[in-house]
């Protein structure tokens, strides 16, 4: 896949002290911290985003091979948890694929879901380069 450049602003909603709108082509959601942790709870926090951004490449690159392959995948449910310590995070992906696959095909699916585009980024880590705005 060619590179591309992916572009979202995020800015104060006004809805509680730390809630935030982002956008991206066009859609909008909303950021913002849980009430335990200060915020209006009034949208998923960032590493609840990231995860929703790890199974969502998950299942759209399982499903894509699959479909490739002429692979009979019904329906895939991607569940992501992710454990922060002291040190170093950690990220759980556990895949639900529904349909008569053979156990060939699911191991398959399995090793083709850890070469989703988000799970290499997070895995060989990104550059990180922080600007002011003009």
């Amino acid at each position: 896949m060619a590179a591309k450049t992916r572009i979202v602003t995020v800015s104060d909603s006004g809805r509680g002290p730390y809630g935030l709108s982002a956008v991206a082509r066009g859609h909008t959601w909303p950021v913002d911290e849980p009430a335990e942790g200060g915020g209006a709870d009034s949208g998923p926090e960032p590493f609840e985003l990231l995860c929703a951004a790890l199974g969502g490449c998950t299942a759209i690159t399982v499903r894509m091979y699959a479909a490739r392959k002429g692979w009979p995948l019904e329906r895939i449910a991607v569940t992501v948890t992710y454990d922060k310590p002291a040190d170093r995070g950690r990220f759980a992906i556990a895949l639900a694929l529904e349909g008569p696959l053979d156990p060939a095909q699911r191991d398959r699916l399995l090793a083709i879901a850890e070469r989703c585009p988000v799970h290499q980024t997070l895995a060989h880590g990104a550059e990180i380069v922080t600007t002011r705005a003009a």
